[in-house]
């Protein structure tokens, strides 16, 4: 399988040079772009038309640190955007319960609509959620040196915990951002 590492002639890894990625996806931008094939025949710019789209796809997964992160997590079998994925249920119960509490509190300074509240907790979450993305980077680093040891299922579970704990922590700072907007609108 063809990976958005092999687009750009890459090796598979969680660091990536951005700036040197944003060069050669210009440069390859220009040799694939359908304009070039516009009278070739239908297979050849259908051809253009995928591999740019592949291009592209690639560029925006590599250039994200956190979508690179779900990328390497997902050439690992485990997939955190299917919302039927294995790790969300796999979650540690303490932090499930956690987010409960978390989410309660959002909801009661929301219904008293108490923004300066709902901030103070975002800021703390922007703080976890920082420190979930550092621990899920530091496992996928050590899972793709392919460092010994249980044949990486260790890293992969915790990569899947911290990413898992990346994506509650969005959706709750999603959420307070769209009160805030409605508080100022």
């Amino acid at each position: 399988m063809r990976t958005h590492f092999d687009v750009f002639g890459l090796k598979r890894a969680y660091d990536v040079d951005v700036p040197a990625l944003e060069k050669q996806y210009r440069e390859l931008s220009l040799q694939l772009h359908p304009d070039r094939v516009a009278q070739a025949s239908a297979r050849e710019r259908l051809q253009a038309l995928e591999g740019t789209t592949a291009l592209n796809e690639a560029f925006k997964t590599l250039k994200d640190p956190v979508r690179r992160a779900f990328y390497l997590l997902k050439l690992h079998g485990i997939d955190l955007d299917r919302e039927d994925a294995g790790a969300q249920k796999d979650m540690p119960l303490a932090f499930l319960e956690e987010v409960m509490d978390l989410r309660e509190s959002l909801d009661a300074a929301m219904a008293k609509k108490d923004l300066g509240r709902a901030r103070a907790m975002a800021d703390d979450v922007e703080a976890r959620k920082k420190a979930a993305l550092t621990e899920a980077v530091e496992s996928l680093r050590t899972l793709e040196a392919g460092e010994p040891g249980d044949g990486g299922q260790e890293q992969v579970r915790k990569a899947s915990h911290a990413l898992g704990r990346v994506r509650y922590f969005t959706r709750f700072l999603e959420q307070v951002d769209a009160f805030e907007e409605e508080i100022q609108a």
